[in-house]
């Protein structure tokens, strides 16, 4: 199975010791609202801080349409109604949309048991075949490939990590037509596309007015230390992460909360990165304080996170403010 896809059929393994915690849950509530909004919001952006666990997340997402579905989907063997893929950072000077499709039809066409959309693969062997005409490797034709199947799996909503690879891999002047090709594709078929990466997504929403008007803002937060809920929510996942790590289950972690809030910045994703290192070293050589202090980030690591968590929240903070008054309004409101 490519690494780059979700495993469409697969919806009971949770593997890696993921946990769905409050953050997560409360996310997935907003994606749910705004899917619901169809074509009103054609992009949804879930940008948050390294580490916090946005591919988690999205994992989460589609097992979620994919249980809410689950009838469906038996009725109808074909229907794939969400994908997880990620954008490719192929090395080259542009963003590869070859690579990117490649990756939506693998997701889509990829299960045996599913019957194959006609776009040049033998519903018996599996195998592709050449058609004849243009070749559908060429950019039109996985275009084409991928319209076709989306409209044949009824595909609701795909979610795209590391989405920034689609920012730092194109020109300035273009970045808007980029993201003009994913509008469209949402037009046509009635496909959400939501975007994960880092707080760099958030400079799309100013690229146009039509593409603020159909874009929503998700903010996928850290847990943080000066937010009482924030910080019982972090050491429920703290608790429950090392619940699933043979090796730390009799280690009582919550003694070191404080130390892994301060060390992960309350970013899920990270802590989980940290307990799995610290679960490896303590399965070897039994449990230590030194080896909880070898697992740590280094502090030249923690100080690098934090700077960018820093600036990317100072970024985001104003651009999530709604204000129910016109500025003009506000302002004579003040001065009477």
């Amino acid at each position: 199975m490519n690494t780059n896809t979700y495993p469409t059929r697969n919806t009971a393994a949770i593997a890696g010791h993921r946990i769905r915690h409050p953050r997560i849950a409360a996310t997935i509530e907003e994606c749910h609202l705004m899917q619901e909004a169809g074509g009103n919001a054609n992009l949804i952006l879930l940008c948050g801080p390294t580490g916090v666990g946005k591919t988690t997340l999205g994992d989460f997402l589609v097992e979620a349409e994919l249980k809410r579905q689950a009838d469906a989907m038996a009725t109808n063997p074909g229907f794939i109604p969400a994908i997880r893929i990620e954008a490719p950072a192929s090395g080259e000077r542009e963003f590869s949309w070859r690579l990117f499709y490649q990756r939506i039809l693998n997701a889509l066409e990829g299960e045996l048991d599913a019957p194959r959309t006609a776009y040049g693969v033998d519903p018996v062997t599996g195998r592709m075949v050449r058609p004849a005409g243009a070749q559908a490797n060429r950019l039109s034709g996985l275009r084409t490939a991928v319209e076709r199947s989306l409209r044949s799996r009824g595909t609701r909503f795909i979610v795209v990590d590391e989405a920034a690879h689609m920012m730092r891999q194109c020109h300035p002047t273009r970045l808007e037509q980029q993201l003009d090709t994913l509008k469209s594709l949402s037009n046509e078929y009635g496909v959400q596309w939501i975007l994960l990466g880092s707080y760099d997504l958030f400079e799309l929403v100013s690229l146009s007015g039509q593409l603020a008007r159909r874009t929503h803002v998700i903010h996928f937060g850290r847990y943080r230390e000066d937010v009482p809920e924030d910080v019982r929510a972090f050491r429920g996942c703290l608790k429950k992460l090392g619940e699933g790590m043979p090796a730390l289950k009799e280690v009582d972690l919550l003694r070191y909360a404080e130390v892994f809030q301060q060390n992960t910045l309350g970013c899920v994703g990270t802590l989980r990165t940290v307990l799995m290192r610290l679960n490896l070293m303590v399965a070897e050589k039994g449990w230590s304080e030194d080896l909880l202090c070898r697992a740590l980030l280094t502090e030249a690591q923690v100080t690098q996170i934090l700077r960018e968590i820093v600036e990317g929240e100072e970024r985001i903070a104003p651009g999530l403010k709604r204000n129910l008054l016109p500025p003009q309004l506000g302002t004579a409101r003040k001065v009477a």
